[in-house]
């Protein structure tokens, strides 16, 4: 049977390490993935097909790279290890008209760099449809993997689908529902721009070497919210109820009332301004000052959000 990836063995990625004089490297969070079958579950829970433009952060020595050069139209992906790169230009060269690849850390990645990237690489068919990535699919180093996807889905309004190989507690992070111990300000910011469509468990023997922890591959699917009124927020009204979903949760045994007394009190003399008129964002908003931030849902933290922002701080 033929494999997705022929990477996609403990043998092999050990050969294609040992070729290049290669070893993993902890520090950057290197668990390379090596089981063809979960290769396939990514592909097909990420949709992904030859119209899509692709991000991918740390393609290691292209095992998953290749299985998405396979399927999509173009593939960018991001790599900060310098030992990488004579690698990557191995394994790919069968795909090198379709990929392109940035040498930086992921969390400096700009429009810029795809667009360069794009422009270098990148067939026109393709281009034509997403001139900009237009799914983000990537095994993720654990150590950024929240930071990364929350700042891609701000960031990079082309960004329609996210599907992530996180730990599994970061996956619990990201789809927690109102109410449960996992739920918390991150939850509410990543809500503002996508949410869960499925997950999977993968397991630590399925990595080269095999990580401490559990894995899951998560799909988020990007969302535009709106208020009340059904009107798109915009770049304001969704700094604003971050903010308020920080502040919520700054002491989360606490009421919101005083968790974000807590919270602007210490952001010097602007946000003791909005401390004291914490009275009349609750309840402009709607929501009793009474509450946990736990207990809230997206919408009333958008309320929340509008109520600080329109009262012009």
């Amino acid at each position: 049977m033929t494999k997705l990836s022929p990477l996609a063995t403990p043998s092999a990625t050990r050969a294609v390490l040992e070729a290049h004089g290669l070893y993993t490297k902890k520090a950057l969070g290197q668990n390379f993935l090596v089981n063809d079958v979960i290769l396939e579950k990514i592909i097909a829970f990420s949709q992904v097909n030859e119209r899509d433009f692709v991000l991918e952060v740390g393609p290691g020595i292209g095992t998953l790279t290749i299985a998405l050069l396979k399927n999509a139209g173009f593939v960018v992906s991001v790599e900060r290890d310098k030992d990488l790169p004579a690698v990557l230009d191995e394994t790919l060269g069968p795909w090198a008209d379709r990929f392109a690849l940035v040498g930086k850390d992921a969390l400096d990645l700009t429009a810029t760099d795809l667009a360069q990237a794009a422009e270098q690489a990148g067939p026109p068919e393709v281009l034509a449809v997403h001139p900009m990535p237009n799914k983000f699919v990537a095994n993720l180093p654990y150590a950024v993997a929240a930071t990364l996807v929350l700042d891609y889905f701000e960031r990079f309004e082309s960004i329609e689908s996210a599907t992530v190989m996180v730990q599994s507690e970061v996956a619990d992070r990201m789809s927690a529902k109102a109410g449960t111990k996992n739920y918390g300000a991150y939850t509410v910011k990543l809500s503002l721009f996508a949410e869960p469509a499925g997950r999977f468990s993968v397991s630590p023997g399925n990595f080269f070497p095999p990580p401490r922890v559990e894995s899951s591959v998560l799909r988020l699917d990007r969302v535009r919210p709106v208020d009340d009124d059904g009107a798109p927020l915009d770049a304001d009204a969704l700094r604003a109820t971050c903010t308020m979903a920080e502040a919520a949760f700054a002491a989360r045994r606490k009421t919101i009332a005083n968790s974000c007394k807590t919270y602007f009190a210490s952001k010097g003399e602007q946000g003791s301004s909005i401390a004291s008129a914490l009275s009349s964002i609750f309840e402009r908003a709607g929501i009793d000052p009474g509450r946990r931030g736990e207990t809230l849902v997206r919408a009333e933290f958008i309320r929340l959000g509008k109520a600080l922002h329109d009262a012009s701080f």
